[in-house]
């Protein structure tokens, strides 16, 4: 039985394509409303591509850093040459909303007197900006960031963390994410893990598999 459940922040708890979206909508905003969820979907996979790239090179930079660069790459592919559009893009960032299940599951979680906490790659200041417009920070135990080790996950010192934090092994760990390759990572460290599989996307090839696979937040309590 877990004793600590920890979630990766973005694309599990907070909506990424949510900027891309919500300025879209904007009065004025006729050509990102075009193609906003092929910016929405490259921001996110360049956002991804450097982490790891620098995980590899050990060149480490805030995660902020290359959410910047990811959106310059998007911006750039979609022919949008818009530095206002650009900062705009960036400020809703920073306010990202939970996805409509994570409230009521996180208190769920903590009225079962279980300890929570988030292990992202995102920098300390975005992590504090997401979690504090959505809401959410009073269910939430420790916020880790990648900061205090500087590379991006799946690294083993990211996960030890979580170990060090709550002083707990392992196997004691219920790990969350929306990332096939981090829920992977989790699990070959020794973690259970859940996937947390959104876009019902095929399995991953990597080192190891998720325990459990889902469709959403929802049933989490269900599982500690």
């Amino acid at each position: 039985m877990a004793k600590v459940v920890v979630f990766d922040a973005y694309g599990t708890l907070f909506d990424v394509a949510a900027a891309a979206r919500v300025v879209a909508e904007e009065s004025g905003r006729e050509a990102l409303a075009a193609v906003w969820g092929q910016v929405a979907e490259d921001w996110r996979r360049k956002q991804l591509e450097y982490s790891w790239l620098r995980a590899v090179t050990g060149d480490y930079v805030p995660f902020w850093t290359l959410t910047m660069d990811g959106l310059d790459w998007a911006m750039e592919r979609a022919g949008l040459d818009d530095p206002e559009l650009r900062e705009r893009l960036l400020a809703v960032y920073w306010e990202l909303p939970a996805y409509r299940e994570v409230p009521f599951m996180l208190a769920a979680l903590k009225a079962k007197g279980v300890a929570t906490g988030i292990l992202s790659n995102g920098s300390r200041d975005m992590l504090e900006g997401a979690v504090e417009s959505s809401g959410v920070g009073l269910y939430l135990d420790e916020v880790l960031s990648v900061e205090a080790v500087r590379v991006f996950k799946p690294a083993r010192a990211v996960y030890d963390m979580v170990g060090t934090a709550f002083g707990v092994a392992p196997g004691e760990v219920l790990f969350v994410s929306s990332n096939g390759w981090d829920a992977a990572g989790a699990a070959a460290y020794g973690f259970e893990t859940v996937w947390v599989n959104r876009g019902d996307l095929p399995m991953d090839r990597l080192m190891a598999s998720p325990d459990h696979v889902m469709k959403d937040l929802t049933t989490i309590p269900e599982r500690v």
